[in-house]
């Protein structure tokens, strides 16, 4: 075949293309459906007395309807969330209470009688130790109760029902409907949604669900955003109404990141990932009673120990880092604190400080050591309690002592505010830019998605704190 023929066929397919309309893969799609369907009405027969009445299609009326079926989704969220606030404050100050207050000076003492230098008692106690046992009383509980409740909601068949709610709303943005299942995902773990875009057969689509996928909230994440509700949007109103505003603010955030995976879908879709939304069909599978035990087994071994252990693993290297960094001097200021002046500047700007932009930058490897980073900065840094020449705090333990120590580090509820935000907006952790890369197999596009949300991130924060301060 020449070149001339092959230029023709070329131009005759694009002609085509515009004839055939936007519209033909969806219309295509339904007639295939509507044939399947009429050659199952001549050849099965059906007792339509037994199979009158079927619950999964009057469930489904329900919660895939138009009026009803977001409402749902977002009460459904806002239960196991407000289970997650409610259950997690009392285990998470038993712990921390055992570990910071009861075992870490029976270290520190042990350590001491042993012969440690004050260096290395440090090093391994008020560093490795204090940062691994923060990660435990933080993160643990409430991993604990939201990754069974949220394996409970997938087991019973309801996610599919999420995908099929927000089919419409992708398409309109530019991305495949199947992205509200790697989004799913992206709320347990966002290199799990990375790699779970395979489903996706379109490379473009699949490319926007990668890249956007960060903006799910991941199990590294809900802890930051439910501590900080917890300690500062709950305060802010009546103590009747603090668990209620506490969850709302969350949810709100979840939310938040769902609306900014729809627009950069779509910014990305009309700029450099433009191109034509391609049809997938969705078969929803039935409903199933979870089997609950083993669910509950399953979900805290395979997802809430497994996590936790990968945390800890992240956290105890940054704890010997931050330790360094705040007992190393230059002249007479430690690395930590000069790090950390030098960055309020530019934190102040954002309605952050120079601690929590150090904290991100330390936390890299894993989002669940942000807190316990921010909290070790800084009681180091600002030296409350100023305990044997380094300044940790040892006796505060429970949520109000975290709330202490983050309002003596100047917090306020801007500050909060903003963290919730930049928690949603920043770059990816270490593992989900790995899986990205290996995904991919693309330096660019593994660069874009990790500095796109940090982008946003600045962005916003900055907005709000000017209006804020403009405003308030």
């Amino acid at each position: 075949m020449n070149k001339k023929n092959i230029e023709n066929i070329i131009a005759l397919s694009e002609e085509m293309r515009w004839q055939i309309g936007d519209d033909f893969h969806d219309n295509l799609a339904e007639s295939i459906y509507a044939d399947a369907s009429k050659i199952v009405e001549d050849v099965v027969t059906k007792d339509y007395q037994k199979s009158k009445f079927r619950l999964d299609a009057k469930i489904d009326k329900i919660v895939t309807s138009r009026i009803w079926g977001f409402p749902i989704m977002l009460f459904i969220l806002g239960m196991i969330l407000w289970l997650t606030i409610i259950g997690a404050n009392y285990p998470s100050s038993m712990l921390a209470t055992l570990l910071l207050d009861n075992i870490h000076p029976v270290l520190k003492m042990v350590g001491a009688n042993i012969g440690f230098p004050w260096w290395l008692n440090g090093f391994l106690f008020d560093g490795v130790y204090l940062s691994v046992a923060w990660v435990i009383a933080v993160m643990l509980p409430p991993m604990a109760i939201f990754f069974p409740l949220f394996t409970l909601l997938e087991d019973f068949g309801y996610l599919p029902r999420v995908a099929f709610n927000m089919d419409s709303l992708l398409k309109k943005s530019g991305a495949h409907g199947k992205q509200a299942l790697t989004m799913s995902m992206g709320f347990g773990c966002n290199a799990a949604g990375v790699v779970a875009t395979r489903i996706i057969d379109s490379p473009r689509e699949r490319l926007i669900a990668i890249i956007t996928n960060n903006f799910s909230l991941c199990n590294g994440r809900w802890p930051t955003q439910i501590l900080l509700a917890t300690i500062f949007i709950g305060a802010v109103v009546p103590e009747s109404y603090s668990s209620f505003a506490s969850l709302s603010a969350v949810i709100g955030i979840a939310v938040l990141g769902i609306f900014f995976m729809f627009f950069f879908s779509w910014a990305l879709s009309q700029t450099v990932l433009k191109g034509e939304v391609s049809t997938f069909n969705l078969e929803l599978p039935p409903y199933r009673p979870p089997l609950f035990w083993k669910t509950i087994y399953t979900s805290l071994i395979d997802r809430t120990l497994i996590v936790l252990w990968r945390a800890i693993v992240f956290a105890a290297p940054a704890g010997a880092v931050i330790w360094l960094i705040s007992n190393v001097y230059i002249g007479n200021e430690s690395i930590a604190s000069w790090t950390v002046h030098s960055l309020d500047g530019f934190g102040f700007l954002l309605g952050l400080n120079g601690v929590i932009l150090l904290a991100y930058i330390v936390a890299i490897p894993a989002n669940e050591i942000v807190i316990p980073t921010i909290l070790m900065l800084t009681v180091m840094v600002t030296g409350i309690q100023g305990g044997e020449g380094n300044g940790v705090m040892f006796e505060l333990s429970s949520v109000t002592a975290t709330a202490e120590i983050l309002k003596a580090g100047g917090w306020s509820l801007l500050t909060a505010v903003n963290v919730m935000l930049f928690s949603l907006l920043h770059n990816p952790c270490s593992t989900t830019i790995y899986t990205i890369y290996k995904e991919t197999n693309s330096v660019k596009w593994t660069l874009v998605a990790s500095i796109l949300p940090v982008i946003a991130g600045f962005i916003i924060t900055f907005l709000v704190a000017q209006i804020w301060r403009i405003l308030i």
